[in-house]
């Protein structure tokens, strides 16, 4: 039996660092919505307790793979006997290193998927917490709820975003996540803010990412990319990632800036939702 799920990327509306823990870990406050752009992953049952992503990612090894150690530890943790295997493929669309949680949503819906194949009926709370030892945003998307976030992204509070459509640009770079937060220039001390609702860009347009000004000296591709699209609104970059984005009211006024894209420039538009896709189809 195969079975088709989505793995949906999250946009971080704005990112605060409010500090340092002890474990190296920084605690965040930050606001995520998901978009209705994912990649794909078909899981197909075997019985012979293997774990097999038949389509690796170039330069990732599988110990690196989000995909295979989030099977893996499902089936430790969950105590799964040899008969429980599973041949995973997956359709890449979203950017490695653009912030937009690619790697963190392929975890959580290899997690998701494989609870219901494998029949293990895990609850919400528990996958988290094995999602949580996978990556810090991997428990957003098994919870699959916009929300404001805090600790290191794990701590919820249901959140309200319009559901915009934002044009995302894709620097031709890899941000290294570790590179950032490791740089002394960075923000570690942030208030944690109350927010008001509703969370519009009235709000949000006056917060900001606390990496983006590390990013934009590292890479001057990301800083371009900022520029170009300051001049069309509120311009801000999505987590770590060298993705970059602006929100819009309508479809139609995101492709109209698209199509306006410099030939060196690249991205895609995409609607933003408040639940994301694979939490839908769960629903």
């Amino acid at each position: 039996m195969s079975d088709i799920w989505l793995a949906p990327a999250k946009l971080n509306l704005f990112l605060h660092i409010t500090g340092q823990r002890p474990d190296g870990y920084h605690n965040l406050h930050t606001a995520f919505q998901f978009l209705d752009y994912s990649d794909e992953l078909t899981f197909t049952s075997r019985h012979d307790g293997i774990i097999n992503l038949e389509t690796p990612l170039k330069g990732v090894s599988d110990e690196d793979n989000l995909i295979i150690r989030a099977a893996k530890l499902l089936h430790s943790q969950a105590n799964c006997n040899q008969q429980f295997g599973v041949n995973i493929r997956l359709k890449k669309v979203l950017p490695m290193g653009g912030g937009l949680g690619g790697g963190s949503s392929n975890a959580a819906t290899s997690l998701l998927a494989l609870n219901q194949l494998w029949q293990l009926n895990l609850a919400s709370h528990e996958l988290k917490r094995i999602g949580l030892e996978l990556g810090a945003d991997v428990p957003v998307f098994i919870h699959g709820e916009a929300c404001i976030a805090k600790g290191i992204g794990e701590e919820f509070t249901p959140a309200y975003p319009e559901q915009n459509w934002y044009l995302v640009l894709v620097p031709t770079c890899h941000v290294n996540t570790s590179e950032i937060f490791s740089d002394s220039a960075l923000t570690r001390d942030s208030k944690t803010l109350r927010i008001r609702a509703p969370l519009n860009w009235e709000v949000l347009g006056k917060l900001r990412n606390d990496c983006e000004s590390v990013v934009t000296k590292r890479y001057p591709e990301v800083k371009q990319a900022l520029s170009w699209l300051s001049k069309y609104g509120v311009a801000r970059m999505t987590g770590t990632g060298c993705c970059v984005f602006c929100s819009f009211p309508t479809e139609q006024e995101a492709k109209k800036v698209q199509n306006l894209l410099p030939l060196d420039l690249k991205g895609f538009v995409a609607r933003g939702v408040n639940q994301s896709p694979v939490k839908r189809s769960l629903s």
